[in-house]
């Protein structure tokens, strides 16, 4: 069964150089060893502790070279990672740029419908629903935040307490003030909430 290289994991093929590697070396000890018996040459020779010191130097770099393989391997693990990382969230400076701009559309929106001018509504809605969508395909989420969902200090900001108007409200939500936003999994800013006491 013969497997294609682009189907072989990563570790399997670093694995698979570390031992092509370490054949090798040791095939080259072997063939001095060899040549060395069929010259007919004893331990007892003076050239045989210059094949130990050579062995031995074989050695050396042969452990120097697996470390030397194994830090780039973790090298090229990590800048990977940290790439992907930067990728995604490369924007999110911008993004949180943005976030003002977004909030002060939705409030000239309910500002504006308070007003009765449909046409200019309409305009505005289309401007800031393309805005909107512009933002999400970069990755940007609005979070979704209720009345009545519990309070949890890890997503949301409380920024005052209140009596709750219903008993139900106690320790939850009671309104959300400014809406939150996350980029792919991370939240670059937390939703602004009221809380019931």
């Amino acid at each position: 069964m013969s497997k294609d290289k682009n189907n072989i994991p990563e570790e399997e093929q670093n694995q698979s150089v570390k031992n092509q590697v370490e054949d090798t070396i040791d095939e080259a000890i072997d063939e001095v060893e060899r040549a060395k018996e069929e010259e007919g040459e004893t331990p007892e020779d003076a050239e045989f502790t210059e094949e130990e010191k050579l062995k031995e130097d074989l050695g050396k770099e042969k452990d120097k070279f697996l470390r030397l393989f194994a830090e780039f391997e973790n090298y090229k693990r990590r800048t990977s990672k940290e790439r992907l990382d930067l990728f995604k969230t490369a924007n999110q400076e911008v993004m949180t740029a943005m976030l003002p701009v977004l909030d002060d559309f939705e409030r000239a929106l309910k500002e504006m419908k308070k007003s009765g001018q449909k046409d200019l509504v309409k305009g505005v809605e289309l401007i800031h629903n393309k805005l909107r969508e512009t933002l999400n395909s970069k990755g940007l989420e609005a979070m979704k935040v209720k009345e009545g969902d519990t309070f949890d200090s890890e997503l949301h900001e409380a920024i005052t307490q209140v009596p709750a108007p219903k008993d139900k409200l106690k320790g939850k939500i009671v309104d959300v003030v400014e809406t939150g936003y996350k980029l792919g999994e991370r939240i670059i800013r937390y939703p602004k909430v009221v809380t019931g006491k």
